[in-house]
């Protein structure tokens, strides 16, 4: 029983790795993964956006060391979770806040179709071959490209479709077609 109290509260918070150090490492680890992401795998990312999928990976096992004595200090998890955080909000501020950054953390959406007519130079720059266009068009209910005014790759790697037929719907619920 005695055995099960006696801990080594310095063991737990004292950290063991300097601080300056932890916060580089979580920074350039963050700042690589992300740039990496940003320009390899944007449209295998699905509805995550980038930094949440980061976030995501990066706290968990951030906290798995810190939970698991890796780090050997509960200080030194809690430090690495921050640097994730702060770099996450960071980029997303500065993205918001300079315009110019908006384009490195929340990608524009990419013109695959156009008028019914598929965008061959855009959708090889995302490596979408045509039957994976045509798939994901046929997820939405939509057979025939022609049937297709307009199609994105949007930011988070999802497929944003407008139909001819969805512009000739009413836009909101009280909205009538004209008679």
């Amino acid at each position: 029983m005695a055995g099960l109290f006696n801990l080594d509260w310095g063991q737990i918070f004292t950290p063991t790795t300097p601080l300056l150090e932890t916060f580089l490492r979580g920074s350039i680890t963050y700042l690589a993964l992300f740039a990496l992401l940003r320009l390899v795998l944007k449209r295998e990312t699905g509805t995550l956006g980038i930094t949440n999928l980061l976030v995501v990976v990066l706290l968990a096992d951030a906290v798995q060391n810190g939970m698991a004595g890796e780090y050997h200090s509960i200080t030194d998890g809690i430090l690495l979770v921050s640097v994730i955080l702060f770099w996450s909000y960071a980029l997303d501020w500065l993205g918001y806040r300079f315009p110019r950054l908006q384009y490195l953390v929340h990608p524009p959406p990419l013109l695959l179709v156009k008028d019914g007519q598929m965008l061959r130079h855009n959708m090889r720059k995302e490596l979408i071959t045509k039957e994976e266009l045509l798939e994901l068009l046929r997820e939405q209910g939509i057979d025939d490209v022609n049937a297709v005014k307009t199609a994105y790759m949007e930011g988070t790697g999802r497929i944003s479709v407008v139909t001819y037929e969805s512009e000739k719907l009413p836009r909101a619920r009280n909205e009538r077609p004209a008679v």
